[in-house]
């Protein structure tokens, strides 16, 4: 199954919290999800175990280094593999 999640990371108490937002892009560039950074959030598609994977691991992350955050998460409803295929070839 495919699964899209949406996120929204908000540093409460950071000195530089573009620093703190940067660290966890890295971190979710290192999976095989399709990313989409925008100004309030950033949205990840990719198998539903990667994904969960993923939004364990930041969270688990930032917990660790003892920030002080906020992490908002929707999901959205998973797809079918077949239905809708990550590599859709090009016409």
């Amino acid at each position: 199954m495919i699964t899209t999640a949406q996120f929204t990371y908000i540093p409460l108490k950071a000195s530089d919290p573009r620093e703190s937002i940067n660290y966890l892009l890295e971190l979710v560039a290192q999976h095989d999800v399709e990313v989409d950074v925008n100004y309030m959030s950033t949205s990840v598609r990719g198998e539903t175990e990667v994904v969960f994977e993923l939004i364990r691991e930041m969270y688990n992350t930032m917990t660790i280094e003892k920030e002080e955050f906020r992490f908002h998460v929707e999901l959205l409803s998973p797809e079918s593999e077949e239905e809708h295929p990550l590599d859709i070839p090009e016409a």
